[in-house]
């Protein structure tokens, strides 16, 4: 099974692909991952990717696809074996579902099923807005829904670099999330049409949402 969970940011994404991918024997796979290990190992497509890095622009979608084809052979060939794959965030746009779906049908695969996470906009941008990273190791705490053990200390590498986002202010929030929105319904049409959507409330207990999303992929 290959399936999507698409969600607006602070929405919980990435804590519950984490989470769910494994229960399900699914690789999880984030394009992000995918692109800065390319890199790191010095694949073609890696090196294409740094490119577009170095100029400081976006990948394009081709690239990324093929970064996604190659790691779906690399699951198909998995020992032992898994069930497929868990699609963190992407694609956002209807035309990278077109191309997805079009690599997915070279290689006998599609797209089984789409988790719609959502979450009222307030929630999420107080959720944002309280959002803070490790200057250091990157590692991400919220103070609403996960702080430092000590306050303004890493839990991981013990900095007390912890700091905002330039994009986690409120009102930058508010852009990002008017944008994904913009983005996201013909991307959500696309495959509504296709009748391969489930909607999960992300304005939940995080257990709850977890098994609300275990029966949305079932």
């Amino acid at each position: 099974m290959n399936a999507i969970l698409l969600g607006p940011q602070g929405v919980g994404k990435g804590t519950q692909s984490e989470i769910v991918a494994p229960q399900l024997g699914l690789a999880r796979v984030g394009t992000g991952d995918l692109l800065r290990a390319a890199i790191r190992a010095g694949t073609e497509l890696g090196r294409q990717a740094q490119e577009y890095y170095d100029r400081g622009a976006l990948v394009p979608d081709d690239l990324v696809i093929g970064l996604v084809v190659e790691k779906l052979r690399e699951i198909a060939a998995a020992t032992p074996p898994l069930s497929g794959a868990l699609f963190d965030g992407f694609p956002r746009t209807r035309p990278q579902a077109e191309a997805l779906d079009r690599a997915l049908g070279e290689i006998g695969q599609r797209i089984d099923r789409v988790v719609d996470l959502d979450a009222p906009r307030p929630v999420l941008v107080a959720r944002l807005t309280a959002r803070l990273i490790c200057g250091n190791c990157q590692t991400i705490y919220n103070l609403r829904t996960k702080p430092p053990r000590q306050p303004g200390v890493c839990d991981v590498c013990g900095s007390t670099d912890l700091r905002q986002r330039a994009d986690d202010t409120e009102e930058a929030v508010v852009e990002r999330l008017r944008l994904y929105d913009e983005q996201t319904q013909p991307l959500l049409d696309y495959y509504r049409a296709r009748g391969v959507v489930r909607e999960v409330d992300g304005d939940q207990p995080i257990d709850r949402v977890t098994a609300a999303l275990l029966k949305a992929l079932a």
